[in-house]
């Protein structure tokens, strides 16, 4: 399915195709869930059902107590209701134990199966191209990783459990009732087709609220998770109001499906009260003339009662399963859309190994387009020599960042091939790829962990004096040594905050002890005010050394490191050649360079 597929499925107007193809896409992923715990899954329902015998056999034994157990203890035989007694509590004593085991039994089938879910959520995300992740929210992704897999641990922690034990206790007890006495069983059975009606009105009503229910809570958290990442711009823009108000439009809507779903509650639960306790008094009013005449036994009445006051209490437990069942069969749904997500840029099947890649990036008649209507690049060739600095310069949207993530393999292009040494990226080995090509953005991103852990994602396996060594060839030794604990600092703690321009210094340190053959800087130098870029110069040439580099800058001083310069507009090369022959003439980066250099006067 593609991206656009699982963003639709917050819409609530699928076709009967698209809804079949989702509940069928849904019940393959919980068939493959529960096919690893199935023999637990067996046991457990052997489990259930010899502990709901148990329990419903109470009332019966409680007849036979009364009107066997009585007479014969008048004629002194104790024997009778001593076996009542004892028989009805030791079928508690089993009731109870079972339940308990039960209990137990469904918390491990629970968690082993969200145990998995969760991996499998996380696995296949992390495993999807760049293209989802741009188009996916992140507050989306979150969603699926929280809210709805809750709502699917609520219905496997309490809801299944209260449809297997209802339905098999209101199994039994129909058929322990029919064997009491049939008058009676037909009763209850007569009692069913109102049930019917209102369950089926309240399932009618509810299915929709609550959809509508996860699709408002999943749009909380979409905007309360992006209003809290992009809290930057909130306050410098001064959104906190605007943000404030669309927040309360999405609790309001939140809060008044919510609503509905309360009301539907407060027509559902009287009613069946309502139905219970008329099957009640008519079965009442029935046996208790029965029992006047001497046709029924006083005990079998009794059992009678309590078995049709028994029968109806599942089917509100039963009713709370469908709002569980209702919510996680929505979250399911989006989750299964996300597992269905199939990567753009797939690993090869037959893997080229490139153990030592010299760094020549070639470009044949490459095409490439984010949409089929929108071409990026058109008919493309290039070859950066293995060891050259090459500089893309030009105007925001000319193609330079869809070049580095072609050459990054982050995408393929529509057409035409990107190789390395002469090896397609499509059929280059994964590892040799990302052991090849490091790129260093502007988003300089920090993971929880110390400094050096930061250095060392690199190289994992980094020495402390690696991790150093790299620090001071791109000049970032000394602003570390001044951070509380050195190299040991939490960058997430406080006293550990470090500046962007500081954590572009450590992303530079962690692609020069990955040591690539080539690197991309997009823009990484745009996060350093002037000092810090002329101090992180020198490192710069220090990390450019011996690989071929690709450095995409809107800042001129950066490219005047560059072995050669290719100037883009519209997706085409323009201009190529050494800084000083371009400066020298009077074309595109000429006057780009005019104007830089104008700037700082």
């Amino acid at each position: 399915m593609s991206v656009v597929g699982v963003e639709g499925e917050d819409r609530s107007d699928f076709t009967s195709v698209e809804s079949r193809q989702i509940r069928a896409r849904s019940l393959r992923l919980l068939g493959s869930l529960i096919r690893p715990v199935r023999p637990q899954v067996i046991l457990t329902m052997i489990v259930v059902v010899v502990s709901t015998a148990a329990q419903v056999a109470g009332p019966a034994l409680i007849a036979y107590g009364i009107d066997s157990g009585l007479p014969a203890l008048i004629r002194h035989d104790w024997f009778p209701l001593g076996l009542a007694v004892v028989a009805y509590l030791g079928t508690g004593v089993i009731g109870a134990v079972l339940i308990a085991w039960y209990t137990v039994l469904t918390a491990r089938i629970s968690q082993a199966i969200l145990f998995d879910l969760r991996k499998r959520v996380f696995r296949h995300t992390q495993r999807l191209s760049l293209e989802f992740h741009e188009k996916y929210t992140s507050g989306r992704i979150i969603a699926r990783q929280t809210s709805d897999l809750d709502a699917i641990r609520e219905l496997l922690d309490s809801g299944i459990n209260q449809l297997v034990q209802g339905a098999l206790y209101m199994a039994f007890i129909a058929i322990a009732l029919f064997s009491l006495d049939g008058v009676s069983g037909l009763v209850l059975l007569s009692s069913l087709v109102p049930l019917y009606f209102l369950t089926r009105w309240f399932q009618k009503h509810s299915q929709r609220y609550f959809r509508q229910s996860r699709t408002a809570s999943a749009k909380l958290i979409v905007h309360f998770v992006e209003t809290m990442t992009g809290i930057r711009a909130v306050k410098a823009f001064r959104k906190e109001k605007r943000n404030e108000a669309k927040f309360g439009e999405r609790v309001e809507d939140y809060r008044n499906t919510n609503s509905k779903v309360i009301q539907l509650f407060g027509i559902f639960d009287p009613g069946l009260v309502l139905i219970g306790n008329v099957a009640l008094a008519i079965v009442l009013l029935a046996g208790g003339l029965r029992v006047a005449s001497g046709s029924v036994a006083i005990g079998v009445l009794l059992a009678t009662l309590l078995y049709t006051r028994q029968f109806f209490a599942p089917a509100q437990e039963m009713a709370m399963f469908y709002n569980s069942y209702q919510s996680a069969a929505a979250a399911l749904e989006k989750i299964s859309g996300v597992l269905e997500e199939k990567p753009t840029v797939a690993d090869p099947t037959k893997p080229i190994a490139l153990w030592k890649a010299k760094g020549t990036v070639g470009f044949a008649g490459v095409t490439f387009a984010y949409r089929a209507d929108r071409v990026i690049l058109p008919t493309f060739d290039l070859t950066l020599q293995a060891g050259q600095t090459v500089a893309l310069v030009g105007s925001t949207g000319a193609g330079k960042s869809t070049l580095a993530k072609l050459i990054s393999r982050f995408y393929d292009p529509s057409e035409g091939t990107v190789s390395l040494d002469g090896v397609d990226l499509r059929q280059l080995h994964p590892k040799d790829l990302r052991r090849a090509i490091v790129m260093v953005t502007q988003e300089a991103y920090l993971f929880s962990g110390t400094v050096a852990d930061n250095i060392a994602l690199g190289k994992p396996d980094a020495t402390r004096a690696e991790i150093l060594s790299a620090a001071k060839a791109v000049g970032a030794h000394e602003f570390i040594e001044t951070l509380p604990n050195g190299y040991d600092t939490d960058v997430n703690k406080r006293g550990g905050r470090v500046s962007a321009g500081q954590r572009q210094l450590l992303s530079f340190a962690r692609a020069f002890i990955a040591d690539p053959v080539v690197l991309i800087l997009d823009e990484a130098t745009a996060s350093l005010d002037i000092p810090s870029e002329r101090l992180v110069q020198e490192g710069l040439q220090t990390l450019l050394a011996d690989r071929t580099a690709v450095i995409i800058a809107h800042r001129l001083s950066t490219v005047a490191i560059a072995d050669r310069v290719l100037v883009m507009e519209h997706g085409r090369i323009v201009e190529d050649g050494t800084p000083r022959d371009l400066i020298a003439g009077t074309g595109r980066f000429a006057q780009l360079h005019a104007a830089w250099r104008d700037s700082l006067i």
